[in-house]
């Protein structure tokens, strides 16, 4: 089984994110799952869905903020394994080319 989740911690202050964005992405690392982030959420991928389930448990409480809002969603592929790259290879090869902007970068 592959589980698959879109993660976005967000906690609601005026202040500067980033360190705890941070903090909830380094979260991560105790658990057995492989994560991107990417400028608006992070994608993880697991075996088991408990496991994804307490890796996205942690990373929301890791941000010590009064007030943290965290959306998970989650695609459970119980019968298939797919990785996240085999989805993107598979989007990539319907369209012929790399999945993103040729103005990426500018």
């Amino acid at each position: 089984m592959t589980v698959f989740a879109l993660l976005r911690v967000t906690p609601i202050t005026e202040d500067d994110i980033t360190p705890d964005v941070a903090a909830a992405i380094e979260a991560l690392e105790a658990y057995d799952v492989t994560y991107e982030t990417t400028p608006m959420a992070t994608t993880l991928e697991a075996d088991d869905v408990h496991e994804l389930f307490a890796a996205c448990a942690a990373a929301h409480e890791a941000v010590d903020r009064g007030h943290v809002q965290t959306l998970v969603q989650v695609d459970d592929k119980r019968e298939v394994k797919l990785t996240a790259s085999d989805k993107v290879d598979a989007v990539e090869g319907e369209l012929g080319r790399e999945a993103t902007s040729e103005r990426r970068g500018e």
